[in-house]
């Protein structure tokens, strides 16, 4: 068997399929012991595993030892070949095909250039190199301009390296699409708490403000902004959820609206973002 072959359980298939296909494509294989085509496709599969060479995993899941899994995944005759990205299934064929179309089944889920540019970026980016990263971010866009993913990527890390300008104008070229729109608007309120934070407002002076009226929504509206400019999530969020808790429509809902694109900002904090959807509950009921 290849060295980037598995067999993979109902137990393991979580970690060994869907998490494992965030890093790279994982091409499961449902097969049985009586089953002849399986017998036909599951060489070609695992020289093809060896061939490319870790740029794809192949994982095999015995259909009869692993129902539930078939059953879950619609699985009714074998083989069924999935292929798995970023923890979805996003391809599959049916039966023992021959190599060449095996083949270009793989290489129609690999990552392409772009796609491998952006991969680069996150792997530096998560090394600590911002810089280098978003090279490799414009070179992903360089490759392929469509690339909207990597477009947002580097929206993201420019905020974070202080040029929300140079952000805003790239959410301004990102076309609309379910799959990240509440990303883009996430973005677009990041770019708006840097912009405050450069404004060189006083966060002093919104405090002062505050004391002498708590109800002044305005200056605590502010105050969350620059909260928010340096990523400060939860102090923002006690502030942006007292406006809700005391006037659940102030300004047209805008506390509300940033609330939430803090929680999509803070995405990677999970027990603060927990935390707070039940406060932002509580105080919206």
């Amino acid at each position: 068997m290849s060295a980037h072959a598995i067999d993979v359980s109902t137990a393991s298939f979580e970690q060994d399929v869907l998490e494992a296909s965030k890093t790279v494509p994982v091409v499961v294989d449902f097969w049985a012991p009586w089953c002849g085509p399986c017998k036909v496709l599951k060489p070609i599969l695992e020289k093809l595993a060896t061939e490319y060479d870790g740029r794809f995993r192949l994982a095999k899941v015995n259909s009869d030892e692993n129902q539930d899994l078939a059953a879950a995944f619609g699985v009714r005759s074998i083989p069924d070949v999935m292929a798995f990205r970023d923890g979805k299934p996003v391809s599959h064929f049916l039966g023992a095909l021959p190599e060449s179309q095996v083949r270009a089944f793989i290489d129609g889920v690999l990552p392409n250039p772009s796609e491998t540019e952006q991969a680069r970026a996150a792997a530096l980016r998560a090394a600590g190199d911002r810089d280098g990263a978003a090279g490799a971010l414009r070179s992903a866009l360089a490759i392929d301009p469509s690339n909207d993913p990597a477009r947002l990527d580097l929206a993201e890390l420019l905020v974070e390296l202080g040029r929300a300008d140079e952000a805003g104008t790239l959410l301004g070229e990102v076309r609309p699409n379910i799959d990240w729109d509440a990303r883009v608007e996430a973005l677009q309120a990041a770019v708006s708490f840097a912009r405050m934070r450069a404004s060189g407002t006083s966060e002093a002076t919104l405090k002062t403000k505050l004391e002498q009226d708590p109800a002044d929504h305005a200056a605590r509206f502010a105050l969350a902004e620059l909260h928010a400019g340096a990523q400060r999530y939860r102090e923002a969020l006690d502030e942006l959820i007292e406006i809700v808790r005391r006037d659940k429509d102030w300004n047209d809902g805008e506390a509300r609206k940033k609330v939430l694109n803090i929680f999509n900002l803070a995405e990677k904090n999970g027990a603060l973002v927990s935390e707070y959807r039940k406060k932002f509950a509580s105080a919206l009921y």
